[in-house]
């Protein structure tokens, strides 16, 4: 998806700003994304010249640790960039800003702090069972 145009006349100005937090969340999440990625790949390139035995070598367990923390992270940034990629589809269908639990509107100084936000803050709250 590419990231959108907050100046696309015809929207309304909390729409407008709905818009602007999400594209800035998605280009500092690109830029994220980006960071982590070279950071994985050193990880792995400094890897691949030397024989690391993770088992034997005690450098070997710490950089399996890094490698897999990097990883993660990389993997985190991914899904907040598909969850706000959603949050931008919901924004272009008129969904956004609504809790998808009991359909009221998610207060503005949530959406403030996480644009992406899904569930309004009691609904949030309550323990979703898996």
């Amino acid at each position: 998806m590419t990231d959108p145009s907050p100046d696309e006349p015809g929207l309304s100005a909390e729409r407008r700003a709905a818009r602007e937090r999400l594209a800035a969340d998605r280009a500092g999440t690109r830029e994220r994304i980006d960071a982590l990625n070279r950071e994985y790949e050193g990880i792995v390139e400094a890897n691949a010249l030397v024989a690391v035995d993770d088992e034997h070598d005690p450098e070997g367990s710490s950089t399996a640790f890094e490698r897999a923390h990097v990883a993660a992270l990389l993997a985190q940034a991914r899904e907040h960039l598909a969850d706000l990629d959603l949050a931008l589809d919901r924004l272009e269908r008129g969904g956004y800003g609504r809790c998808e639990t009991c359909g009221e509107p998610i207060p503005p100084e949530r959406l403030e702090v996480r644009p992406a936000a899904t569930t309004c803050v009691r609904c949030a709250a309550i323990p979703r069972r898996r």
